[in-house]
């Protein structure tokens, strides 16, 4: 299958749709078109729905849902480069940052089938009240029904996995509309999915229009779960109108870090190259540094020059640290931001000859700064100094976002301190809060969601339990 370059038509109930209407995906550094794909619409979207409802009447079994994931687990190992090349030219990640996330989604896949063959109800014990003397009771999990996905562009391919794949783990089919300007890794991973064996109908993929798509997925009532990853305001607003199904957020963040004096060696260099991977372009991206007094000084000269190392440029370039941002008027946003800051720029700022925002690091922005109090999704990171530990972590905690954050820090009081103060779902400590393995329960809190990732989270969020109760 060659996934760059041509017309590629939908996929829905095995069989490839073409709509008549075309979506051009373009390069976010070139500008070039490198493949077009179909453009769907509602009916399409209630095309895939009628294959998934079909499919789900011949339910698989658990040892085939796990045969199936190991498959496409192979069969994406077996081709990680030709994945993360597609990754590259169509979301502008650099090269070495697409080959980690292409071996990320093995993984996914992988841990998918693990939970695919253990999935389990738990036994209920009914003589633990005179009530239930003489009987046996026991609780099934059941697959919740069709599954509706919204993916992002910025992980096209493993965020993507994460919700297929815990899907068809738990025995749900999946009607999965991807971001309009990265759809050909999904394609190409629904693909592999068929060539693993997997029946028509069990997974449909339907790019196009977000609003016609996403509407029939949140008003269709054979739609039993969505499953979203993006902005807030869309998320929560799905998640108000599709009130009566279970709807599973990850949302944004603005990813504080903070920086103690006795902080490990090398944990300049490790923020800064976390900072900025993919341009800044992730939810767990690191966004606002709290650097204790003590630390300053020491870590200003270590952490500027380890950004301006950074290389920015063609993606495709193995040597690629930064590469473009998705589209122009998100990078012309971020320059808005910048200059409105009443912080002091220290690197960065500016564009390259090629257009391409540099890596751009502010000291000392001001609370209400757009940068400091919301999610840039961009190559910028904020400085603060903070006289305390009680400060680094009020200011830490001083936004509407809760999905990561870290500590660096020897001291294990101050680091279990962190862990039970920050508000955020995940604390990493001494581990740049850009770390996610795929195994982990991973989700966040306050405005960033209501679910936790991970194949073993996300399945039994994709299942019903069912209790039986038995008369011996």
């Amino acid at each position: 299958m060659t996934t760059v370059g041509n017309d590629h038509s939908l996929l829905i109930g095995g069989a490839p749709v073409e709509t008549g209407e075309w979506t051009e995906v373009r390069s976010p550094f070139s500008g070039d078109v490198i493949g077009r794909i179909a453009k769907g619409g509602a009916a399409e979207a209630r095309r895939a729905l009628d294959a998934a409802e079909r499919a789900m009447r011949e339910p698989l079994p658990a040892h085939e849902r796990a045969r199936i994931l190991d498959t496409t687990a192979r069969l994406l190992d077996e081709r990680r480069e030709e994945a993360a090349q597609i990754i590259s030219a169509e979301a502008g990640k650099p090269l070495k940052a697409a080959r980690v996330e292409a071996q990320r989604a093995v993984s996914t896949y992988t841990f998918a089938a693990v939970e695919a063959r253990k999935l389990a109800g738990e036994m209920v014990p009914m003589d633990a009240s005179a009530a239930g003397t003489g009987k046996l009771a026991f609780t099934m999990r059941l697959p919740i029904g069709i599954v509706g996905a919204i993916s992002p562009f910025n992980f096209p391919l493993n965020l993507v996995a994460h919700k297929i794949a815990p899907a068809l783990a738990a025995g749900c089919a999946v009607v999965l509309k991807p971001a309009s300007t990265t759809p050909l890794s999904a394609l190409f991973l629904a693909c592999l999915e068929e060539e693993a064996g997997l029946p028509e109908g069990w997974i449909n993929v339907v790019a196009g229009s977000a609003s016609a798509i996403g509407d029939v997925l949140v008003d269709d009532e054979r739609v039993k779960l969505i499953t979203f990853t993006g902005s807030g305001a869309v998320g929560w607003g799905i998640a108000e109108r599709a009130h009566r199904k279970r709807v599973k957020l990850e949302l944004g963040n603005a990813t504080p870090a903070i920086v103690c004096g006795d902080a490990p060696a090398g944990t300049a260099a490790k923020l800064a190259a976390n900072a900025f991977s993919f341009a800044g372009q992730s939810c767990i991206s690191v966004q606002r540094i709290f650097v204790l007094q003590e630390a300053w000084d020491d870590f200003l000269a270590e952490f500027v020059p380890a950004v301006e190392a950074l290389q920015v440029g063609d993606p495709a370039d193995p040597g690629t640290d930064v590469g473009p941002l998705i589209a122009e008027d998100e990078r012309d946003r971020i320059l808005e931001w910048i200059r409105a800051s009443h912080g002091e720029v220290l690197t960065g700022g500016e564009l390259t000859g090629d257009g391409l925002l540099r890596p751009t690091v502010i000291a000392g922005p001001a609370p209400t700064d757009q940068v400091q109090c919301e999610e840039v999704f961009g190559p910028v990171v904020t400085l603060t100094r903070v006289a305390s530990l009680d400060e680094a972590i009020e200011q830490a905690n001083a936004t509407r976002y809760g999905l990561q954050a870290a500590i660096f820090s020897s001291d294990l009081a101050s680091c279990l301190r962190a862990a039970r103060e920050l508000e955020f779902g995940g604390v990493t400590v001494n581990e740049a809060p850009t770390f996610r393995a795929d195994q982990m329960p991973y989700g966040g809190v306050k405005a960033s969601g209501n679910t936790k990732e991970g194949p073993a989270w996300a399945v039994r969020e994709m299942t019903e339990e069912r209790l039986v109760v038995m008369q011996l």
